[in-house]
């Protein structure tokens, strides 16, 4: 799994110091970039942290970054540090999927907690999706038929009924049921449908 950093996004030289002394005194990794079109030809990949992305830079504004990140599909947690004004500009990216923002001038333990509290977030994210393409190379291990049984399981029939929809014996079925559970790893069609709960989920969650 990478390592969680914090990408401090903000024209101002002294403003990313600042920041990444702040964080630096709270044990969080950080790396700062000097505008939007930066950050941007970086956040393509697998990343874990969270960002701090000032609303108002030159060129690229923080907000038309936080509209290309969501349509790269960038996962990371994104907190805006805003001016007064900025402010309605910040609820609607919060509306949009932002995590969280900062009004200047803003409380140096306050924005660390947030920073955080982001990390925190994409953590779980990370570790849910790991879960659910672990989840999903399993139901590829299972044959149709399996497949088939399985639905009848989660649907909560017993041995008996889905060997007489399916018209096979049912020791046929308890075999299947026993191979299901097997390539699934689990013990009971409750595990089961736990398990498979976690596809239904929604990424902002």
């Amino acid at each position: 799994m990478s390592v969680s950093v914090t990408h401090i996004v903000d024209d101002d030289p002294a403003v990313r110091d600042a920041l990444q002394w702040l964080l630096q005194s709270r044990g969080v990794s950080s790396q700062a970039w000097g505008g939007a079109e930066e950050f941007l030809s970086f956040a393509a990949g697998d990343l874990c942290g969270c960002v701090l992305l000032d609303v108002r830079m030159p060129g690229m504004s923080g907000i038309e970054l936080f509209d290309r990140l969501r349509g790269l599909h960038c996962r990371l947690p994104v907190i805006f540090l805003t001016g007064h004004g900025d402010v309605p500009m910040a609820v609607q990216a919060l509306k949009d999927g932002a995590f969280d923002f900062i009004e200047k001038p803003y409380d140096d333990n306050a924005l660390v907690d947030k920073v955080l509290a982001a990390i925190a977030h994409d953590a779980k994210r990370s570790v849910r999706d790991g879960s659910i393409q672990l989840l999903q190379q399993k139901l590829t291990q299972l044959t149709r038929r399996e497949q088939e049984i399985m639905q009848l399981i989660l649907a909560g029939k017993l041995n008996k009924v889905i060997a007489d929809e399916l018209g096979i014996a049912m020791r046929t079925v308890e075999v299947h049921r026993s191979r299901i559970f097997e390539k699934m790893q689990v013990r009971s069609a409750v595990e089961l449908s736990q398990r498979l709960s976690l596809l239904g989920e929604s990424p902002e969650d």
